[in-house]
């Protein structure tokens, strides 16, 4: 089963009258949609999972240092005072009842483009399977470079998620774009200024990297509904998970086209609401907390 995130209607971002309250939200914006993994009866993310990482196309050092240090961040707290990345994880264990831990597991870069540099959801899948990293602890994050094109990238979804619990060893894999080059009005929000619709001043990407800085979201949003919402069993509002739900609100007060009170460097003037390994700054997305019934933020 695939699940994707796709285009809302743009036209909740022309609508005057807009219902934003934590409990019975009515704003849909770009990229909402269902992330769930299945694999036969147990929940994936319960103890160490391992994420594999397929790097496809050429990411410098320091992008597959921001990444890295980002997946590092979700279960050890930073050195620093304040909203960690950590903290950020820790509402996920709300959800199916426990704590849910994400290692970094095996890594594969393919700088020669094998399948091209235009992909298809087949070569997604094939790619998937090249660390050979199944098991029901184990997932495989695929991610395509600022040069490569992917099915339904920029039309219709940032990233993907497909599960497929029948399949040997139940593998599954995510799949996340860098669209710095092709969609940043959509992909990279909010470092980028959208095409329609009401909007403040784009951010300054905390690590100084749109595309990178824009992937982490969507990486982010697809890792917490992973650990959310097992068997849809976390949805919200009935068809909508819990970082999904919250789409573009990553501090107090956010609304559609602003996307909230957040904290900003005061050498760089980049924004960020959490803290991670390494000195890392990232800028994540509200999660619904379940036991409080809103969309929760850091900051």
């Amino acid at each position: 089963m695939a699940y994707t995130y796709r285009f809302a209607a743009l036209l909740v971002l022309l609508s005057a009258t807009v219902s934003f309250s934590s409990a019975q939200i009515s704003v849909s914006l770009p990229f909402t949609g269902n992330i769930s993994i299945g694999f036969s009866n147990s929940l994936l993310v319960k103890k160490d999972t391992s994420l594999n990482i397929v790097w496809y196309g050429k990411f410098t050092p320091n992008q597959r240092a921001i990444i890295v240090d980002f997946i590092r961040s979700l279960n050890s707290p930073a050195d620093a005072k304040g909203p960690t990345v950590a903290s950020w994880w820790k509402t996920t264990e709300k959800y199916n009842g426990g704590a849910s831990t994400i290692v970094v597991g095996k890594q594969l870069l393919l700088e020669d483009y094998p399948f091209g540099k235009s992909l298809k959801n087949p070569h997604l899948k094939a790619l998937s399977g090249k660390l050979n990293g199944g098991g029901v602890r184990s997932i495989t994050a695929v991610l395509t470079a600022k040069d490569v094109t992917v099915e339904g990238l920029c039309t219709k979804r940032c990233g993907t998620h497909v599960s497929k619990s029948s399949s040997v060893g139940g593998r599954a894999y995510v799949w996340v774009g860098n669209s710095e080059d092709q969609c940043p009005e959509y992909c990279a929000r909010p470092f980028h200024q959208p095409l329609s619709g009401p909007h403040s001043p784009p951010l300054i990407a905390p690590n100084g990297d749109v595309g990178v800085d824009g992937m982490i979201i969507h990486l982010a949003t697809l890792l917490a509904n992973t650990a959310t919402n097992t068997f849809k069993s976390g949805n919200v509002n009935g068809d909508q998970e819990p970082a999904s739900y919250c789409v573009d609100r990553f501090g107090s007060g956010a609304y559609p086209g602003y996307a909230g009170h957040v904290l900003v460097d005061k050498t760089t003037g980049a924004s960020y609401n959490a803290l991670g390994l390494a000195g890392r700054k990232y800028l994540l997305p509200a999660l619904w907390d379940s036991q409080a019934g809103e969309c929760r933020t850091l900051v």
